[in-house]
């Protein structure tokens, strides 16, 4: 398998950061994320660096490490949530530092779908109606048929009326996979999803993203350090950060 080390210094000094990608490449597909030079740092501190990744269409990806090595920041860099310092970042064939403001809010809701830690999911509203509202922020068109599919396969048909505190844990994470998914992104990223599950619904949750990413041809991106997951994933991007 291919190895790549790459080690960043800089202006920063305080971390060398380390890359190291191992893949099994599915081909000449089409690049649906696209990284070069990227570098991102927290008050002088070097959170990130990335020299080159490319994922293309229907790969599946773990980006590993130890905590605090910049899984979360790629991650909300990829969706264009943060601005680089440094470097490009293209989705979808779109470089993302030329969107701003609406375009890039609508851009990012019609082709990336987010799993956040916390998930996220908007208390006041049902979980029909917070799928109803990822579809509007991007701009599509309203889709009662795509949305009761989509609950119909998760297993949440019963529970579309329900609001977000009366889900269980399990349920509320396939709501917000849902909320992801609605939209039929090309790109799907899910930050730590398995961290607060036991064994059994640890390896049923990552199971569930890698079929509906499958279903629909998306990337996945997974940004854990579970060891539990990381033998069911081919592609990896292991980041790592220490003190020299």
């Amino acid at each position: 398998r291919p190895a790549i080390e790459i080690f960043a210094g800089g202006r920063f000094h305080c971390y060398r950061a380390r890359l190291s990608i191992e893949t099994l490449r599915t081909g000449d597909r089409g690049r649906m994320i696209e990284v070069r030079e990227l570098r991102h740092a927290y008050a002088g501190q070097l959170a990130v660096a990335v020299d080159s990744w490319a994922a293309a269409a229907g790969e599946h990806w773990l980006v590993h490490g130890p905590s605090g090595c910049g899984k979360t920041t790629l991650l909300h860099l990829v969706a264009g949530l943060l601005r680089p310092e440094a470097g490009t970042v293209r989705v979808a064939g779109q470089t993302l530092s030329s969107l701003s403001g609406g375009a890039l809010d609508r851009f990012r809701g019609r082709h990336v779908g987010i799993v956040f830690q916390g998930l996220h999911l908007i208390a006041a509203l049902t979980v029909r109606q917070n799928l109803a509202l990822a579809r509007s922020l991007a701009g599509l068109a309203p889709s009662s048929e795509r949305i009761d599919g989509l609950l119909d396969e998760l297993g949440l048909a019963a529970r579309g009326g329900a609001r977000p505190h009366a889900l269980s844990r399990g349920e509320a994470q396939r709501a917000a996979l849902a909320r992801a998914l609605v939209n039929e992104p090309d790109i799907v990223l899910a930050d730590e999803p398995t961290s607060s599950l036991d064994d059994d619904n640890a390896a049923r949750a990552a199971a569930l993203l890698r079929e509906q990413a499958r279903a629909n041809d998306a990337v996945l991106v997974v940004a854990s350090h579970d060891r539990r997951i990381g033998d069911s994933f081919a592609n990896r991007l292991d980041l790592s950060r220490q003190a020299p």
